[in-house]
């Protein structure tokens, strides 16, 4: 197997964008019908996450020590959609279809037989790691909502009681579906520490557009059933650091990083906590008055929220400080960099994709080396 040769051949394809996967899914339903419905109504949002993946594997094909993790959770996370080995052999026909189709005449026999090995490999590592995650792991779990809370228009907080013990580390994540968006799934992380009654809280965002979100935030109501994935996700604690910790949340990124302090506060002596809560108006922060309590409960707690916008939509400047109400002024990366320095703590960073970039960008030109702030976007997750 070339894994240069590899890589100009899915450049040339790729280049053809979403008619590439339309294709596929289009050989491979016509070929195998009874497949259809193990996949959403909708596939725009399917061809998407097929190019990405593909673009992931063969970017990495000839680092086999990076792409197996990636491949071992690609073959547990697709046991929830019921995929068995039998349709290995079908997704590789029409993968090979579909890759012979858009590189034309560059197509010979020596690259047809390096994406046949490549899927080969791929096939054999999802397989094996789905099999040994079935024999202790469900597929999913299936959960009754308790309880909803609207805490404004595009935000609910939904309490989820599983059928089944659901051992997760705070700040992992677990796919949602629900029954009116069958084969729609979507990342979203618990809020809280593992509890006794077994009980996990989801803060969920509206995103317009998205099939999921609308759903838990406006249709849910108690009574109501979801599924849930596998837990994932590495934004978790380091318990060997004796650091102090920077939590920075952005929005509804506040969830593992509420998860991850419940878990602090469990210890016999936390380390000192800074957690940053922002959002682009004050009623976007939707848990303030919860973290403004902890905070009066725990001494070694203090919360910082700040919002960047006024409500009427005028931008705060980056250079204003706090309100009268002890709310910071500005977007959260620099009021973060402001109240520094950061260099002695571990830090982790939650929410919107530019903002979590920028307070890594911030981070990082503070000295706080790279591989202590851990970090998780929810820009494509939560849909």
């Amino acid at each position: 197997m070339d894994a240069q040769r590899l890589k100009d051949s899915f450049d040339q394809v790729a280049g053809e964008g979403d008619a590439v996967a339309l294709f596929f899914y289009s050989d491979l339903f016509v070929r195998n019908p009874h497949l259809r419905d193990m996949f959403p109504i909708g596939m725009t949002g399917q061809r998407d996450k097929l190019l990405r993946a593909l673009g992931h594997i063969v970017s990495r094909v000839d680092d086999l020590p990076a792409l197996v993790p990636f491949l071992q959770q690609l073959g547990r996370d697709h046991r929830r959609f019921g995929i068995v080995a039998e349709h290995y052999p079908h997704v590789g026909a029409s993968l090979l279809a579909t890759l012979r189709h858009f590189s034309g005449t560059a197509w010979t026999d020596d690259i047809e037989s390096d994406w046949t090995a490549a899927y080969t490999l791929v096939a054999k590592v999802m397989l094996e790691a789905a099999d040994e995650n079935a024999l202790s792991t469900p597929a999913w779990w299936n959960g009754q909502v308790v309880a909803v809370e609207r805490r404004r228009f595009d935000i609910s907080v939904l309490r989820v009681q599983p059928d089944r013990p659901l051992p997760y580390t705070p700040g992992q994540s677990v796919a949602l579906e629900v029954p009116s968006r069958l084969r729609h799934w979507r990342y979203y992380s618990m809020a809280n520490a593992p509890r006794p009654d077994q009980t996990v809280d989801f803060h969920v965002r509206l995103v317009d557009g998205g099939p999921v979100s609308p759903v838990l935030v406006r249709g849910m109501q108690a009574g109501d059933r979801v599924r849930m994935g596998a837990p994932i996700g590495t934004l978790t604690l380091d318990e060997g650091s004796g650091r102090d910790v920077l939590l920075v949340a952005g929005s509804t990124g506040l969830a593992p990083l509420k998860a991850i302090l419940e878990q602090i506060a469990g210890r016999p002596a936390p380390p000192r906590v800074h957690l940053f809560f922002g959002a682009r108006t004050r009623d976007g922060l939707y848990d303030l008055e919860d973290l403004t309590k902890l905070a009066g409960e725990f001494t070694w707690l203090t919360v910082v929220p700040a919002v960047s916008d006024e409500p009427g939509g005028h931008g705060f400047s980056s250079m204003l400080q706090s309100g009268d109400d002890g709310v910071e002024h500005g977007n959260l990366s620099d009021v973060v960099a402001r109240r520094g320095p950061w260099d002695g703590h571990d830090a982790y960073v939650c929410g919107p994709s530019a903002m979590v970039g920028h307070t890594v960008e911030q981070l990082t030109r503070l000295g706080v080396p790279r591989d202590r702030i851990r970090l998780e976007t929810f820009a494509d997750a939560q849909r």
